[in-house]
């Protein structure tokens, strides 16, 4: 992709206009009354948000100006999709769909081609999946999905499988009150389930020190080798409250072996 460049798809990118948050919050008013010009001065109040997206993928061959235009619908299925009552910054809810729909893209213009029925398969279980966490504020199982859409579960892992491209183990996936999860948070550790490195340098005390609630986060975590989704929908919480509870037993761990 061309370098940066100030005007993306006749946009003069360095006048691009920022919103406050009373800004933001007056605008969300009017778009939720119907007013069309209030949902225009709120997306170009946004573009700025996906030009540093779109940022990202400096080293693709892709054309600025495309990925621009596809970031530009992410954007806009965020604003039609987006739940005030949730308590969650726009910013939040919109990076992912902003980026989904730009490897989307890049995905479907692959040199290595993925069959149409195993992108439609993949997508209805993204929609999916994004519709039930609107609707539940977590994160549903694959048996969940499969019922959902009617599909069995072993074709969507292999469709899902099928469209990903690689990323980063340390990019991050969501932001939450400056606690960052990334994509390693999300993968189970295998290692540690199968070998018993915990038990050898008898860190039993110090796990039976921990309050109730980071003591099963540890036995799930490093003893049954669940990721941080599968241990938030177990004991009812959001991942983020996972991935804050886990640093802070592990801490408290590294403190007390310290002694």
């Amino acid at each position: 992709m061309a370098g940066y460049k100030v005007e993306i798809c006749g946009v003069n990118t360095s006048k691009l206009p920022v919103l406050t948050n009373k800004e933001k919050e007056e605008l969300f008013e009017k778009i939720e009354n119907g007013d069309e010009g209030a949902r225009e001065k709120f997306i170009n109040g946004n573009l700025r948000l996906v030009l540093s997206i779109v940022q990202r993928f400096s080293n693709s061959s892709e054309n600025i100006d495309d990925l621009f235009q596809i970031g530009c619908i992410g954007l806009i299925k965020a604003l039609d999709n987006f739940d005030r009552s949730l308590n969650v910054k726009f910013s939040t809810y919109a990076v992912p769909m902003i980026l989904g729909e730009i490897r989307r893209h890049l995905r479907d213009s692959s040199q290595i081609r993925v069959s149409r029925s195993l992108r439609d398969i993949a997508y209805k279980a993204i929609y999916a999946k994004e519709n039930y966490v609107k609707a539940h504020q977590k994160e549903p199982t694959i048996n969940e999905i499969a019922e959902e859409i009617g599909i069995d579960k072993e074709d969507i892992v292999v469709a899902l499988d099928a469209i990903q491209s690689p990323v980063s183990l340390y990019e991050p996936v969501y932001n939450e009150g400056g606690d960052t999860l990334y994509v390693m948070d999300q993968i189970s550790d295998k290692k540690n389930k199968e070998e018993t490195w915990i038990e050898e340098i008898s860190l039993g005390e110090a796990i039976k020190r921990l309050p109730e609630r980071e003591k099963q986060i540890v036995k799930l975590r490093f003893f049954k080798g669940r990721t941080q989704i599968e241990v938030a929908e177990e004991l009812g919480i959001s991942q983020a409250q996972v991935s804050r509870l886990e640093k802070s037993a592990l801490r408290s761990m590294r403190n007390y072996l310290a002694c």
